[in-house]
């Protein structure tokens, strides 16, 4: 799409818009599909789920959305009054899911951001397969996308990505990114836009997040621009395609 376009269009206009080329470029959803909405509180699962429910007309697919919240035992930032107001009014049902993460902490182990995921992800995955749900769509966008694959590249040596469809092997669901097309600011214009709570983390353990310092890397390295960064998406998925990946580490707890 034409910079100009976004320039010029609607910030609720644009989510929509590149939301629309990401499912049907990466063939996302399917007819008849059962999607759980990982939904935090925060702006990107919020405004992911909003436009989910706005694209089904124009995507011409039938499929059924329902929205899950992970409780944990160490943060609570979100307003969830609040938040099942607004998934009503977009015929979305939640359900909020308690996971014990610092509970399940063997003696001796620390706190730490890759810990809690793994612990959110067995929870959603276990409660999608209970329940009949075929897929769960997680609000990471395209700066979390990039991030990710330098984070892989230099701290860990190795080309890999967020992809944004991703099959399990042991499971009967797959995990979809809707929002991998669009920057983080423009889904904070369409949450300002279209009056979405958008909750801020006051997570203890990640003030020092190193995805914190990568993203002013490539602020420099990006100036900023979204051109640019689109390009390297699409460098992710020449080739050998990055954005359609293995499956992501999953604890057994």
């Amino acid at each position: 799409m034409a910079d100009r376009f976004f320039r010029r269009a609607g910030a609720g206009t644009v989510v929509q818009k590149l939301a629309a080329k990401a499912v049907l470029e990466r063939n996302l959803i399917d007819d008849r599909d059962r999607i759980l909405i990982a939904v935090s509180g925060g702006k990107d699962s919020t405004v992911m789920a909003w436009v989910l429910s706005a694209l089904r007309p124009a995507l011409k697919r039938e499929y059924q959305l329902s929205a899950l919240h992970i409780s944990s035992d160490f943060c609570s930032c979100c307003k969830k009054s609040v938040l099942v107001q607004r998934l009503e009014e977009w015929g979305i049902p939640f359900t909020d899911l308690f996971v014990p993460v610092i509970g399940r902490l063997k003696n001796g182990r620390k706190m730490n951001c890759y810990w809690c995921s793994t612990q959110r992800r067995t929870g959603l995955l276990k409660y999608a397969v209970e329940n009949g749900f075929n897929k769960i769509a997680l609000g990471h966008h395209l700066d979390d996308i990039i991030e990710t694959f330098f984070m892989n590249m230099t701290g860990k040596g190795e080309l890999s990505a967020m992809p944004m469809f991703l099959k399990y092997r042991k499971y009967p669901v797959s995990l979809i990114r809707p929002l991998g097309y669009l920057e983080e600011q423009q889904v904070a214009a369409c949450a300002a836009e279209q009056g979405i709570l958008r909750a801020a983390c006051t997570c203890p353990y990640g003030i020092n997040s190193g995805r914190r310092d990568m993203r002013k890397r490539i602020a420099g390295l990006t100036g900023g621009s979204g051109a640019v960064k689109r390009r390297i998406l699409k460098a992710l998925a020449a080739g050998p395609d990055l954005l359609t990946g293995e499956p992501e580490p999953c604890s057994s707890t």
